[in-house]
C-alpha cells in the first residue's frame, strides 16, 4: 500500500496556469508558504493551448494583411504565407509543449509545486494523486485558491466523439493545414481560428447561429470582421445552427437546420466554455461538481471565508489578462487576512476586483483587430446610466491612412452625459490593438472628458481619434 504524505502550507493553489501563478507571486511575496498543485503542465491554457498559440500564428497572417496595403512592399508579399515556417513559429512560443521554463520560475519564486490531480477533501484540505497513483494531503492554514479554469463546451449533438471535433486546444496545436475547415461559433476563438487557417491554405466555412459575428462587442465590430473574413475567401454564414455531424470515409458532414450539408477534413467547435470544476471535489464542501463559483470582489467564495475562485472558474471575465488581475487582488487579500492587515475592499482599493466590473479590456486579433474596453452602448443603456455614443471612422485621421491604403476602420466612446466621464470605447480596425490600452486608462481612471482635452495625441498617429472622438462630442 502507497504511504500517504501529509504537509501544511499557509496557501495551497489548485492549478498552475497563469492565474494560480499570479496568486502563487503574491502569497510568496507576502512571505506565505505555498504549495502549487497542477495535473498538466505548468503554464495552463494560455502558455500551451489558447493565447500564446493563437497569436503566434495569427501574427504571420496580420502582418502580411498589413504589408499588402503599404505601397512599396504589398507587390512583395502577394505570395502563400510558409505554413511549415508559422507552425514551427507556433511551436516555439509554447516551447514545444514543455514546461521546463515555467516550472523553474515557480522554484525560483520559493513555491512547492505537486504535480498530479487535486481534489478538495474537506475544509482548507486537498489531496493530490500523483502519476504514480501516491496521494499527498495538502492542508491550507489560510487559504485554499482554486484556479482551474475552464474548457471548451461541446454542444449535445447525437455521436459528436465520434466525429473527433476540434475544440480550441486542437485548433491552436494541429500540426498540419486542412484542406477544409469548418467552424462553429462567431465568438473570439471562432474568428481568430477562422482568420489563421484561411490565411494558411484551409477553405474556412464559419457556422454562425447568432445575427452576426463577436457579439458582445458593438455590431459595427463583427461586421468589419465579417467582411474581411468574405474578402479572405472565407464562407461567412450567420443565422445557422448546426443540425447533425457525422464522419463519412474521413469526412466531416455538417447538416444545418436549413438543410444545407457542409463538408470538410475538420470541424472545430468554438460554443462557449465550462468551468474545469467537475472533478475537484466541491460536493465535500457543499458545493456543486461543474459550476460556475460566486465570489466577492476580494475573489472569495461565498460562504467559504477560506476558499478563493480565481480566473475564469468565477465566470466574471474570461481572460488571461483579466483572471491575472484577479489573482493580484485574490493574492493580496488572502495576505492581508493572514497577517491581520486592513482589507481595502472599497470600488478600486487594494483588496477589490473593480475592473471586472467596469474596464475589462479586450483585443480580437483578427483582420482588422477589434478592440474595446468597459460598456458597449447597449450595456451602459442597460445598467440605467445616461449615455450618448460618439462614433468616428478611422480612416478620416492622417495616421490610419499613412498605416495602410484603402485602410478600414472605426472607433466609438460611450459617455456618461451626467458624470462626463467614459464608459466605454470600442475600436475595430488595423493596428487598434495597441490602442486600447490608452483607452482602458481613461475608462479605469473614470477621467473627465474635460481633462482627456489635454491628453494629447501625436501627430500623425492613429491615435489621433481621441481628438477627433472628443470634437465629435463636443459638436454633437
Amino acid at each position: 500500500m502507497t504511504e500517504t504524505e501529509t504537509n501544511t502550507y499557509d496557501v495551497v493553489v489548485l492549478g498552475a496556469g497563469p492565474v494560480g501563478e499570479n496568486v502563487a507571486d503574491r502569497t510568496r511575496a507576502a512571505g506565505l508558504t505555498t504549495a502549487v498543485v497542477e495535473s498538466e503542465l505548468v503554464g495552463g491554457e494560455c502558455s500551451y493551448w489558447a493565447c500564446m498559440p493563437s497569436k503566434a500564428l495569427l501574427r504571420p497572417v496580420i502582418a502580411r494583411a498589413d504589408a499588402r496595403r503599404v505601397p512599396g512592399l504589398s507587390q512583395a508579399v502577394q505570395g502563400p504565407l510558409d505554413a511549415a515556417a508559422v507552425l514551427a513559429h507556433r511551436d516555439y512560443y509554447t516551447s514545444h509543449w514543455k514546461d521546463d521554463g515555467q516550472v523553474g520560475w515557480l522554484d525560483s519564486i520559493g513555491a512547492d509545486l505537486h504535480r498530479g490531480h487535486g481534489r478538495l477533501t474537506g475544509p482548507r484540505t486537498v489531496t493530490v494523486t500523483g502519476p504514480d497513483g501516491g496521494e499527498t494531503v495538502l492542508t491550507a492554514r489560510h487559504a485554499v485558491a482554486v484556479c482551474t479554469g475552464s474548457r471548451a463546451a461541446l454542444p449535445p449533438l447525437p455521436g459528436l466523439d465520434e466525429v473527433r471535433p476540434w475544440t480550441s486546444r486542437e485548433a491552436t496545436s494541429a500540426k498540419t493545414v486542412p484542406g477544409r475547415l469548418i467552424v462553429v461559433g462567431g465568438g473570439v476563438v471562432a474568428t481568430e481560428m477562422a482568420t489563421v487557417w484561411q490565411a494558411l491554405g484551409s477553405k474556412v466555412t464559419l457556422l454562425v447561429r447568432g445575427k452576426g459575428l463577436l457579439a458582445r462587442m458593438e455590431p459595427f465590430a463583427g461586421e468589419l470582421v465579417a467582411e474581411s473574413l468574405t474578402e479572405a475567401g472565407a464562407d461567412v454564414r450567420t443565422g445557422t445552427s448546426v443540425e447533425s455531424v457525422t464522419r463519412e470515409n474521413g469526412t466531416v458532414v455538417a447538416v444545418t437546420d436549413k438543410g444545407d450539408r457542409v463538408e470538410a477534413d475538420e470541424i472545430l467547435f468554438a460554443t462557449g466554455r465550462a468551468a474545469r470544476t467537475d472533478d475537484i471535489g466541491l460536493e465535500t464542501i457543499g458545493l456543486e461538481p461543474g459550476s460556475w463559483l460566486d465570489v466577492d470582489d476580494s475573489l472569495r467564495v461565498t460562504g467559504h471565508d477560506w476558499l478563493y475562485a480565481v480566473g475564469d472558474v468565477n465566470q466574471r471575465a474570461l481572460l488571461t489578462h483579466q483572471g491575472k488581475y484577479q489573482a493580484r487582488i485574490a493574492g493580496a487579500a488572502i495576505a492581508a487576512r493572514a497577517t491581520g492587515e486592513t482589507l481595502l475592499a472599497q470600488p478600486w482599493g487594494a483588496h477589490a476586483a473593480t475592473a471586472d466590473h467596469a474596464a475589462v479590456p479586450q483585443v480580437v486579433f483578427t483582420d482588422p483587430e477589434a478592440a474595446a474596453v468597459g460598456l458597449s452602448l447597449a450595456e451602459a443603456e442597460q445598467a440605467g446610466h445616461r449615455v450618448k455614443a460618439v462614433d468616428v471612422d478611422l480612416s478620416s485621421v492622417a495616421g490610419a491612412g499613412l498605416y495602410a491604403d484603402g485602410y478600414k476602420g472605426r472607433a466609438r466612446m460611450v459617455i456618461d452625459v451626467e458624470d462626463e466621464i467614459l464608459r466605454g470605447v470600442t475600436l475595430v480596425g488595423p493596428g487598434v490593438g495597441e490602442l486600447i490600452h490608452s483607452a482602458t486608462v481613461a475608462v479605469a481612471g473614470q477621467v473627465p472628458v474635460s481633462r482627456l482635452w489635454h491628453a494629447v495625441p501625436a501627430y500623425p498617429t492613429i491615435s489621433e481619434v481621441w481628438l477627433r472622438l472628443l470634437e465629435s462630442y463636443r459638436d454633437s
